[in-house]
Parts: structure tokens; sequence; C-alpha cells
């Protein structure tokens, strides 16, 4: 796989106010695509999380929460690393849980298929709408593509990942509006924690859905914060 500076991606920071992130561009504060699906969950999906707080216990959700988080942003950094050839393939004879996982995706789910990289890590923006972070975008399997790396606890039905989904609807739609390209492609690579590999797709009809359905809760997250 290659490097390819096709596209100018911006640098922005980040902030939060009133309870949400928010991307800086210059005067403009976008909102995140993550705290915009946040913000407009289902009231079933609410209910669905308190109740599996209730069960487990407020302060060991917390727990298993920060856990989650703190095992996902060191596999992203390997993965991330390992791209831009940072490290060697020696790294994979450690045996902690998050290499092992990064080990899991880099094998099954790049090696032989991401042909170019443009951008790991990069903002993304639709101009006055809203921002985000895709953890890699480029050419897989001979498409533009964009992909996000996921982690979990257990393995993953198609039901339960609808906000992944959403993601990359709002992603790719961003992609191709600021730089006038036609991704139609978009990838979760995910593996839980007892190293089980997952890969799911969405393109054509179905990414243009999601697309959609993205700008759907986005129009609810205005409304809701008086932004409409």
């Amino acid at each position: 796989m290659k490097w390819n500076n096709k596209f100018n991606y911006p640098k922005s920071s980040r902030t939060f106010e009133n309870g949400f992130r928010k991307y800086l561009f210059g005067n403009q504060k976008l909102p995140s695509v993550t705290s915009i699906l946040q913000a407009t969950k289902s009231e079933e999906d609410k209910a669905s999380l308190e109740n599996w707080k209730k069960r487990v216990g407020h302060k060991q959700a917390n727990k298993i929460k920060n856990e989650a988080s703190s095992r996902g942003t060191s596999m992203h950094s390997y993965i991330e690393d390992f791209l831009r050839s940072r490290i060697n393939e020696s790294f994979f004879e450690s045996n902690e849980q998050y290499k092992n996982m990064a080990k899991e995706i880099i094998n099954k789910g790049i090696k032989g298929k991401l042909e170019e990289i443009y951008g790991m890590e990069t903002t993304l923006y639709y101009p006055e709408k809203y921002a985000g972070t895709a953890d890699l975008i480029g050419i897989y399997q001979g498409q533009e593509t964009i992909i996000d790396f996921k982690q979990a606890n257990k393995p993953k039905k198609v039901d339960y990942i609808q906000d992944y989904f959403l993601q990359l609807g709002a992603y790719t739609l961003a992609h191709n509006v600021v730089y006038k390209t036609n991704i139609t492609l978009g990838v979760i690579l995910l593996c839980t924690v007892d190293n089980l590999f997952q890969d799911f797709k969405i393109e054509g009809p179905e990414l243009l859905m999601y697309q959609n359905l993205f700008l759907g809760r986005l129009k609810k997250f205005n409304e809701m914060n008086n932004l409409s």
C-alpha cells in the first residue's frame, strides 16, 4: 500500500460546548457526527442503555466504558503506526489484548485489500453543518473508500451497529461534497476482545440511504437545539 496525498485535508481543533463536541474551523463551530448521533438516539435505545447500566451497576458500567475506550484508542494507535511503517511485524509478538485485536484487523481486513492511503485520523466536514474524524480514507479493493476501525466486547449484528453505518454515511457525504468525489463504499473493520474479526460494508444505494438517514438525524439535532 502507498500514500497518496491526493486531497488537502484540513486541520481543526475541538472543543466541548453545551455537552457537545464541536470542531472549530475559523469562526465556525460545527457539531461532531458522534455528538449528533448520541443526542438523537431513539427513546428505545436510551431506555436500553439505562436498563443495562441498572443491571450491571453504574460504577461497573463506567468501568466497562472506560476500559473499552482505552482499549479502542490503543488499538487504533497500533493500526495507525503499522500503516505509517513506524513499527515492524515484531510488535505482534507481545500478547497484549489490544495488539492482538489490531493484528486481526491488519491481517484479515487490511493486508491485500488496502491499496492506497489518502489520510488517517482525517477531519472531514460538511460546510456549516457538521464535522467528524474518519479513521482511514483510501483505495480499498479497487474503490475509494472510507474505513472505520471498531472494537467490541462481543460479536455485532447489523441491527446493533446502525450508528456505525450512519457515521460512514456522514463521512462519505461530507467528503463527496467538499472534494467533489464519488465515494460509494464504506467499511467497518471490527475485532472483539476474543479476537473475532468482522467486517461490514455498505455501498451504492444502501450507503446513499444512510447518508439521507444521517441528514434526518442532523435535522432532528438542529431542531432540538433551536439551530434550524
